[in-house]
């Protein structure tokens, strides 16, 4: 199992000072693994960002929301291959910096929608994850679709619907993105998703975030079920701490995941602290 967090704890955005800081700042908090918060692959210094990773033995995965303007689930042609564009450019970005993972939601535009997805959207959605993950599988990349809130998407919103969305593109190398954040506003149980994506082979990746986005242990979530289930199951993979401070997140992340306040201050504690959380649970 490697542990993990997400870039946007330590920075909002990836010049090289803040790459150097991040990468830094993750080893030195004793984790295993960055997420780089890849909102635009283009603005990443792939050969320094590489360089940095291997002179602090950390590893990488991405992850990234599309916007309106590259939704994969649009009608839209035009729209439809903008998206695909970004998500090749986020795929070339895991594999030049030797990352395993490509996730977040890859699969819809990270917004509020004010109808459902329309058939031909979906469809749409499906053709564009099958081709993403059979270039991805030539790198040996996982793809992990991470389903969100009913605000943030209308395409994934549970465990089951992921694995449905999962089986009709018919990948092996497509797996599902668990994120406790959201699981606690749309399912029903914090231990059995966890159990269903992993009796169906195919729970490849997990967040960790309270029901605030705050500090893991100082919310609503249920720990206990969710960790004990993750025990059960047999899940050795990536487990990643993500959470959101409008101190430090990309401005442009924050209006989509409204983060109107600061949720801490501290990230170096934040840091250590919710990796205390994640080991001691899971050894528990």
């Amino acid at each position: 199992m490697k542990f993990g967090i997400h870039s946007m704890v330590w920075v909002g955005d990836w010049s090289p000072e803040h790459a150097r800081h991040a990468i830094a700042s993750t080893a030195e908090a004793g984790y295993d693994l960055i997420e780089l918060a890849a909102i635009d692959p283009a603005d990443f210094d792939v050969d320094l960002t590489a360089k940095l990773l291997a002179e602090h033995g950390i590893a990488a995965t991405a992850s990234l929301g599309l916007d309106a303007a590259t939704d994969v689930s649009s009608e839209d042609p035009e729209v439809v291959a903008a998206g695909r564009a970004r998500l090749r450019d986020a795929l070339a970005l895991v594999r030049d910096t030797g990352g395993t993972h490509l996730c977040g939601v890859i699969y819809s535009a990270l917004r509020k929608y004010d109808r459902p997805v329309t058939e031909r959207g979906l469809a749409n959605s499906h053709e564009t994850i099958a081709a993403l993950a059979d270039e991805a599988a030539a790198s040996d990349i996982t793809i992990a679709l991470e389903f969100c809130n009913r605000y943030e998407t209308n395409v994934l919103n549970t465990t089951a619907q992921t694995l449905e969305f999962i089986e009709a593109v018919g990948r092996p190398n497509v797996m599902a993105h668990l994120d406790t954040y959201h699981m606690n506003i749309e399912e029903v149980s914090m231990s059995e998703p966890v159990l269903a994506a992993a009796a169906a082979g195919r729970l490849g990746y997990v967040h960790i975030g309270e029901s605030h986005r705050g500090a893991p242990g100082t919310g609503s979530i249920l720990w206990d079920d969710f960790f004990g289930a993750l025990a059960s199951s047999g899940y050795d993979g990536v487990v990643t701490f993500e959470s959101f401070s409008s101190a430090v997140v990309h401005p442009s992340f924050s209006n989509t995941l409204a983060i109107w306040r600061n949720l801490w201050t501290d990230n170096r504690k934040l840091a250590t602290g919710a990796l205390t959380f994640m080991r001691s649970h899971l050894r528990g």
